[in-house]
């Protein structure tokens, strides 16, 4: 009886250890991923055009894309165009280059707070219609509408269905990341949008799909260099959804069908929406806060939290050097939100010729956006080789996984970049500055590991006494 029992416990405990062995990091794909022997510069691989704007997609097959499991994006929207409705199984972080507009993003079972009803028009304390002049035709109620600015950042949940509005008068740029390798999402690596309205035969020839690789991009379904899309909808039986929507089955045929307009489309008339009043919303942070304290995301809930955060705003900038120049981060603690989505950003700017201080990125991936001016940047790998070393320019994608050490120094005209990070609250250890490695350690330490005097590693940690992550150019010119 023993030796049943003995061998019964040493299976299980073997089980146990070879699910413990197997069992997946929530980020990450296995160690094939992740061997980069070379990182460069990335330009979108395709382009799909719709009547009412673009989308733009780097190709995902690249070996850094699949190393950090995102999906950078970049979409253009017309004046008066509409992205149509949809979810994604993965989060979405989207930062505003260019252009106003609207959005909506819709949580299931969260209430229709805002209310079209005739009587709201007269109050002038509360909610406001967007859009031109009239009366509203029909009461109609939804979820809150949300403007965006230049510089936001837009925090897009999994499964939760969002569409973009552009009222201004110039075109709307959005540059996002998918994060397909996030823990929330539980299907595969590849992106899987679900659209809810519109679609697009196959077509030939369209922008930006030719090339190598070219047929396993986007996220639809690409046959010889072609794409082909519908909405949910077309799947369904019409009897059925008639039956569903308690519906004339003609309009749900209308809603099955694609039309062939495409993801982006044009508006016949300006769309009227009401949303909180902006006014309020330009308020200072300070005095959006509750009486009597500051907000820290606890009064929040998952229908009426904040989605949008500015990175614009120099008040608010974490580091600033009139020298060298300045960043802005936003994490969980000024964007709640992310704390379930696991993301962050950061947009920064070097002045011309100032140095980011060489750091690794400890516990998140890096995915950088180059919004104006050009860089140096290097990446150094742990095995000590240089694994990028090249000059980047406006729209460029770098991939700095997670710590493999990089700098950059600015061009003649500076470098402006907006930084995705696959953490909620992302770290990074430099290794100049004051709040640098070296400053942490002991003198003796620097002295033996280098076979330099005391003097020399006194050097290495007071030179760059009071800056820290963005070094003035000055302290070259003056060693050159």
């Amino acid at each position: 009886m023993v030796a049943p029992k003995l061998l019964l416990g040493l299976f299980l405990c073997l089980l146990g250890t070879t699910a413990l062995a197997t069992t997946r990091s929530p980020r990450l794909g296995g160690t094939e991923m992740c061997s980069l022997q070379r990182l460069t510069a990335s330009q979108p691989s395709q382009r799909y055009e719709y009547e009412g704007g673009s989308i733009e997609l780097w190709n995902l097959n690249e070996d850094q894309f699949q190393c950090v499991g995102v999906q950078p994006e970049r979409k253009t929207i017309q004046p008066n165009s509409l992205s149509l409705p949809s979810f994604h199984p993965y989060p979405r972080l989207v930062f505003i280059e260019q252009g106003v507009g609207l959005i909506g993003v819709h949580f299931p079972g969260c209430a229709e707070t805002y209310d079209t009803g005739v009587q709201q028009q007269h109050q002038q304390q509360g909610p406001r219609r967007m859009g031109e002049g009239g009366q509203f035709e029909q009461r109609d109620s939804h979820q809150k509408i949300r403007r965006f600015y230049p510089g936001d950042i837009i925090a897009i949940p999994a499964g939760a269905v969002h569409w973009t509005y552009n009222d201004g008068n110039q075109e709307v740029v959005a540059v996002s990341i998918n994060d397909l390798n996030n823990p929330a999402n539980q299907l595969d690596m590849q992106p899987r949008p679900f659209y809810l309205a519109g679609g697009a035969a196959s077509q030939g020839g369209s922008p930006g799909q030719q090339g190598k690789g070219s047929q396993k991009q986007g996220p639809w379904q690409q046959q010889e260099g072609s794409a082909h899309f519908v909405n949910i909808f077309s799947g369904f039986d019409t009897e059925l959804l008639a039956e569903a929507f308690n519906s004339d089955p003609q309009i749900v045929r209308a809603m099955q069908e694609s039309r062939n307009r495409g993801l982006i489309v044009k508006v016949q008339q300006p769309m009227q929406f009401i949303t909180p009043d902006e006014q309020q919303l330009q308020q200072p942070r300070q005095q959006q806060q509750r009486p009597g304290g500051g907000s820290n995301g606890f009064e929040e809930t998952i229908c009426s939290e904040k989605l949008v955060y500015n990175l614009d705003n120099q008040r608010e900038a974490d580091i600033f050097s009139r020298q060298a120049g300045k960043l802005n981060y936003v994490n969980a603690h000024k964007l709640p939100v992310l704390s379930y989505l696991d993301l962050s950003a950061e947009k920064g700017n070097l002045q011309p010729n100032a140095l980011f201080s060489p750091y690794w990125p400890v516990n998140n991936h890096v995915i950088l956006y180059v919004l104006r001016g050009d860089a140096r940047i290097q990446t150094v790998s742990n095995s000590g080789q240089t694994v990028m070393d090249q000059q980047v320019n406006r729209g460029d994608i770098v991939v700095v996984p997670q710590f493999f050490a990089t700098t950059a120094r600015a061009g003649q005209s500076g470098f402006e970049w907006v930084a995705f990070k696959t953490s909620r609250s992302p770290m990074k250890s430099p290794v100049a500055g004051y709040t640098s490695v070296f400053r942490a350690m002991p003198l003796e330490v620097i002295t033996n590991a280098y076979q330099i005097s005391p003097s020399q590693a006194q050097n290495l940690k007071t030179n760059r006494e009071t800056e820290s992550f963005l070094l003035s150019p000055q302290w070259t010119s003056q060693r050159s």
